[in-house]
């Protein structure tokens, strides 16, 4: 599966979906969307027919706020309709803003208050190595995430329990709802906490995808792993990159009919 035309799709139908429904975390949706491609188009060990599979891998987009691109990586991988997505954050529908489970083939947990995801994905690492179940969980974590100390307590579990069926990816994209992150609370020196804390680190360019894929495929016995995926917010849409307005603001009118002529004429070869 070409990961390069599923992440130009998943780009498309975030606009269009932030769009449609006015809703927010566009700008956070894009900045995940090369790593979306390539977990769903050649890493995750699920398929639409095994998502009640006990043996089958586990995603957690625990930044539940850029849920647009998890649901676009659905579609575009056939565990829902394209179609459903134009549904997506209207009265009623099962494509809530903030990522939900109910109703969604694929889709593991609800989130949206921050801080959670990691713990459950650990949680659910350990309890496959009671039961000699061979699946792998990857959580997806924002940057700004970081600052909740569930995390960090989380991150110790991990290690002390050598989850080496564990990896946590940070959308490292250094914007924050309000400000940049290290204006908001500082993360560096990030991958040494995370070193410290007894987790492998790998630090990528969140949209190579030849990166992330050789990064997702790294393997330590006994160690979690933590990728630090460095991304840009907004990417794709020229005026939208590293941009702290995008981070709720929604695409409209001539803004929108430009973010959409833009990735229209992107090649995604």
């Amino acid at each position: 599966m070409n990961t390069s035309d599923i992440a130009h799709k998943i780009r498309l139908h975030v606009v269009n979906m932030t769009s449609t429904g006015k809703s927010s975390h566009v700008g956070s949706a894009l900045s995940i969307t090369d790593i979306m491609a390539v977990l769903y188009g050649k890493v995750l060990n699920v398929t639409p027919e095994t998502t009640n599979n006990p043996e089958r891998d586990r995603f957690i987009l625990s930044k539940g706020h850029a849920g647009a691109a998890v649901y676009a990586a659905l579609a575009e991988t056939g565990f829902i309709s394209t179609h459903t997505l134009k549904q997506h954050y209207q009265d009623g529908s099962i494509l809530s803003g903030h990522v939900s489970h109910k109703g969604v083939p694929g889709v593991e947990l609800s989130t949206g208050s921050l801080g959670h995801g990691l713990s459950v994905a650990a949680g659910i690492c350990y309890g496959a190595k009671l039961d000699n179940n061979p699946l792998k969980s990857y959580v997806l974590l924002s940057d700004g995430e970081c600052d909740e100390g569930s995390n960090w307590e989380a991150i110790l579990f991990a290690a002390h329990h050598k989850l080496d069926n564990l990896v946590a990816i940070v959308d490292y994209n250094k914007i924050q709802s309000l400000a940049s992150v290290c204006d908001t609370l500082n993360l560096e020196p990030f991958a040494d906490k995370w070193e410290a804390f007894g987790w492998q680190v790998s630090q990528v360019d969140g949209h190579d995808h030849d990166a992330l894929l050789s990064a997702l495929k790294t393997h330590t016995a006994d160690m979690p792993h933590c990728i630090i995926a460095h991304t840009i917010k907004g990417k794709g849409v020229s005026f939208m990159e590293n941009e702290v307005l995008w981070h709720y603001r929604s695409p409209q009118g001539k803004e929108f009919t430009a973010a959409i002529e833009e990735l229209e004429g992107q090649t995604n070869a």
